[in-house]
């Protein structure tokens, strides 16, 4: 099979099971996410309670991913995430009994607001088995020279379903309401245990097998994460562009104060990052650029970096909205290249413990990149923060740079 052709990844069945999975999962998961939001903010009008709603998630999630990892290198991968799944379809369950009428004629809001952090925490626990099983899975399902081209289209799954979702969950609260938008949410899932189901059993490499204590498991996922210098510098640019650089969670405060566009305009700032991420991971189908990969990511994050530093000084709509698009575009190539990369460089046998150090990394920069943003335009104001945190990304780009100079010249493929 040819490197070059663009559907290289799609010839194989289990490959296109496996993305129309994340595809469908992604999309009822955030769906969830955004119409527990509004009922949420429907019923205490507080800010800090869609707060801690991310707050209750990542805390399971990030206690547990590293054990996670230890156990999709142990155990049968595709049994970790059809029990996860099955886990987080219960707390669906559990959410559209709880905002049924019947219900909720007998027990106050309280009762639903305890019921749907405690669902979300149980969500965050199943994930931190999921991701780590889910993601040592692609490694699979595709032959190694297809690995470049797979990290594209399952990136594209993914964001495909990050966008679907979100857009549709409004409207369908508005038509369906609650509950029947929670039966909706608990059909895709059954689709993906479905999909999953049509995936055969991988054998778990030997090396798994070897006896020793699950935190001696850990540590050398951890330690192959610190000792390879492609994996851990890939890992920390991608952590430090999200952590300082990302803008999304004050986009409000933008689109209020300085732009003066309003929820409209709001809604096309939202919208622009992901276009350009989409757009661009159709194009690196056709042109990868895991070819030149660490050239091609320091070239990617400093460019989310530049954008940041234009998006934070304009006072042009339009120039704002591009620059957007331009952080989604960059940030979908380092996201492209950080995923082969994952695929490729660990073995078989502890993949799935340095997936579990990389997700962490990920959710940390996610959930605390969104505080930090908040925080630091709190305290110094958005344009001023915004500014700082591109900064900071062009100057730990130019420090990465200098320290793996020798990283150029590694080909992947």
């Amino acid at each position: 099979m040819s490197q070059h052709d663009p559907f290289a990844a799609l010839r194989y069945r289990e490959f296109t099971f496996f993305g129309l999975g994340s595809f469908l999962l992604t999309t009822a998961l955030l769906i969830q996410e955004v119409v527990l939001g509004y009922e949420i903010y429907r019923i205490t009008h507080d800010p800090l309670a869609l707060g801690l709603v991310g707050l209750a998630e990542a805390i399971p999630y990030m206690s547990l991913a590293l054990f996670g990892g230890h156990y999709a290198d142990r155990y049968d991968k595709k049994r970790i995430m059809q029990i996860s799944l099955v886990v987080i379809l219960a707390g669906s369950g559990v959410l559209l009994w709880a905002t049924l009428p019947e219900t909720r004629r007998i027990h106050d809001d309280r009762f639903l607001l305890g019921i749907i952090y405690s669902v979300v925490a149980l969500i965050g626990f199943a994930r931190g088995f999921f991701s780590p099983a889910s993601s040592s899975m692609k490694a699979f399902l595709t032959p190694r020279e297809v690995y470049a081209n797979a990290a594209t289209w399952y990136s594209s799954f993914w964001q495909a379903g990050a966008i679907l979702g979100p857009g549709l969950a409004g409207f369908l609260y508005a038509w369906m309401g609650m509950s029947g938008t929670l039966w909706l949410v608990i059909a895709l899932m059954v689709c993906v245990l479905l999909l999953i189901s049509l995936i055969a059993r991988k054998p778990i490499p030997m090396a798994s097998h070897e006896t020793g204590s699950v935190w001696a498991s850990i540590r050398e996922g951890i330690g192959f994460v610190f000792g390879n210098k492609l994996l851990l510098y890939s890992i920390s640019l991608d952590l430090v562009a999200v952590l300082f650089g990302g803008v999304v969670a004050i986009l409000p405060v933008f689109a209020q104060d300085v732009l003066h566009v309003g929820a409209e305009g709001l809604g096309v700032l939202r919208a622009a990052p992901s276009i350009g991420a989409v757009l661009t991971l159709l194009g690196t189908a056709v042109w990868s650029p895991v070819r030149k990969a660490w050239l091609n990511m320091l070239i990617a994050v400093a460019g989310f970096g530049l954008a940041t530093l234009v998006f934070a000084v304009s006072t042009h709509f339009w120039l704002s909205v591009a620059m957007l698009f331009l952080t989604g575009a960059f940030d979908s190539i380092s996201v492209v290249i950080r995923q082969a990369i994952l695929q490729l460089v660990p073995p078989d046998e502890i993949r799935g413990r340095v997936i579990s150090v990389n997700s962490i990394f990920v959710s940390a920069s996610n959930e605390i990149g969104a505080f930090e943003s908040g925080l630091l335009a709190k305290v110094f104001g958005a344009v001023p923060s915004v500014l700082l945190g591109g900064g900071l990304t062009l100057l730990i780009v130019g420090f990465v740079w200098v320290r793996s100079r020798e990283l150029i010249h590694v080909r992947l493929i």
